[in-house]
C-alpha cells in the first residue's frame, strides 16, 4: 500500500471519536498498512543540524506516537525525523476521557491527554528491538509523571536511559496538561534540570517551549539553555490561548490547541527566538504546518528543521510527500540552493 492509498481511509476514521481513531491509525501504521514513500529524496532538501544528517527537514512531532510503537513505519512515510513520546518514568493513564477533540472547521485539535503512556521501560524495549541503522533521525521526548515527580532527578535519569538509543532528546517542560509542568520553564528550575543532563554523556538536548511565553520570558529561557549546554529549542508546544474566530463547538474545551490557529503565534515566537539565540541554538519550528509554504515560512523565520502533527492527523500519510515536493519547488523558486541557505532569511 502507498501513503496515498492509506490516506483514503482518513475520512472513515473521522467518523469515530478522535482518540479511538488515533489508536486505530497507530495500529495500522505499526502493522505496516500505510506503505512507504515511493520517490527518492530530493537532494535540495538534505540538511545538517544538531551534528546529524537529515534527508529532509520535515519531522513528525511528539504526541502522535507516545509509546514508540510505530517509529519505523512512520519513518518510511518519508519523514526526515520522527520524535516519539512524551514518555515518563512510570506508566500513567493520563487525564479522563474525552480528552482529544477535533476542531475540523478550524483545522485544529485540542488535547488534554496528560502524558498518557506506558512508561520508559516499555518504550526502551521497543527502541532496542528496532533494526539499525534507522532510515531517519529519531528523537525521544521526555517528561515527568503527574504524581511523585522530581524533575531534577527524573529528566536526567530518562536522558541517561535513552542516551544510546536516540539521536536527540527533547525535554518537554511546556505541555499545559500536567499541573505545574510549565513552571519548569523558569530560569532556576530549567537550569537545574539541564545541569543534571549535562553531567551525562549523550546525544544533543533540546527544550520544547510554550508559545504562550512572553517576549520578556524568552530571553532567560534561551540564555539558560545556552549556559547549560542545550543544543536547541523546539518552538512550540500547544497553546492555552483561544484565538478569535474559532468556529468549532469544541473551542471552549480545556487543553492545548494545535493546528492552523497556532501557526501565526508559533512563528512569531520562533522568529523572536532566532533573534535572541543569534545562532547559538538550533531551532525546530512546529505549529500549524500543513503545506510546503508553511514549512518554508518556519525555515525563513529561523528553523533549521520543521515538525507537524495536526495536519498529518487530518490528511494522513499522503501529506508528507506533498509537503516535501512543494518545499523543494519553493526553495528553487526563491533562489535557495539548500534548506540551510534559507534559514532565518525572513527573521
Amino acid at each position: 500500500m502507498t501513503p496515498r492509498l492509506a490516506s483514503l481511509a482518513t475520512p472513515l476514521l473521522r467518523r469515530l471519536d478522535a482518540e479511538t481513531a488515533h489508536g486505530l491509525a497507530l495500529r495500522a501504521l505499526s502493522a505496516g498498512l500505510a506503505g512507504r514513500a515511493m520517490a527518492a529524496p530530493d537532494p535540495i532538501l538534505a540538511t545538517r543540524a544538531l551534528g546529524l544528517r537529515f534527508a529532509n527537514p520535515l519531522g513528525l512531532a511528539a504526541g502522535f506516537d507516545k509509546d514508540a510503537v510505530a517509529v519505523l513505519p512512520l519513518m518510511r512515510l518519508g519523514f526526515g525525523f520522527v520524535e516519539a513520546g512524551t514518555v515518563t518514568p512510570r506508566p500513567q493513564p493520563g487525564n479522563p476521557r474525552p480528552r482529544l477533540f477535533r476542531l475540523a472547521e478550524d483545522a485544529a485539535v485540542i488535547n488534554r491527554m496528560g502524558f498518557n503512556n506506558g512508561g520508559v521501560e516499555a518504550y526502551l524495549a521497543r527502541l532496542r528491538a528496532l533494526p539499525r541503522p534507522l532510515p531517519a533521525v529519531f528523537g525521544a521526548n521526555i517528561g515527568v509523571n503527574k504524581e511523585g515527580a522530581d524533575p531534577a532527578r527524573d529528566y536526567p535519569a530518562l536522558y541517561a536511559a535513552l542516551a544510546g538509543l536516540a539521536d536527540y532528546v527533547t525535554v518537554n517542560v511546556s505541555s499545559p496538561n500536567t499541573p505545574g509542568l510549565r513552571d519548569l520553564q523558569g530560569e532556576e528550575r530549567l537550569a537545574q534540570i539541564l545541569a543534571g543532563i549535562a553531567a551525562i554523556e549523550g546525544p544533543p538536548v533540546l527544550v520544547k517551549i510554550a508559545p504562550d511565553l512572553s517576549d520578556e520570558a524568552l530571553g532567560p529561557v534561551i540564555e539558560t539553555c545556552v549556559a547549560q549546554g542545550a543544543a536547541g529549542l523546539i518552538v512550540s508546544n500547544t497553546t492555552i490561548a483561544r484565538p478569535a474566530g474559532l468556529r468549532s463547538a469544541h473551542r471552549g474545551e480545556a487543553g492545548g490547541l494545535s493546528g492552523a490557529p497556532l501557526r501565526e503565534r508559533a512563528t512569531a515566537v520562533l522568529r523572536q527566538c532566532h533573534r535572541l539565540a543569534a545562532g547559538r541554538l538550533v531551532l525546530i519550528g512546529v505549529g500549524g504546518v500543513a503545506s510546503g509554504a508553511d514549512a518554508l515560512e518556519k525555515i525563513r523565520a529561523g528553523a533549521s528543521l520543521v515538525q507537524l502533527y495536526t495536519a498529518f492527523a487530518y490528511a494522513g500519510p499522503a501529506l508528507v510527500p506533498v509537503i516535501l515536493q512543494d518545499l523543494a519547488a519553493l526553495l528553487r523558486r526563491e533562489g535557495f540552493a539548500s534548506v540551510a541557505e534559507a534559514v532565518g532569511t525572513a527573521a
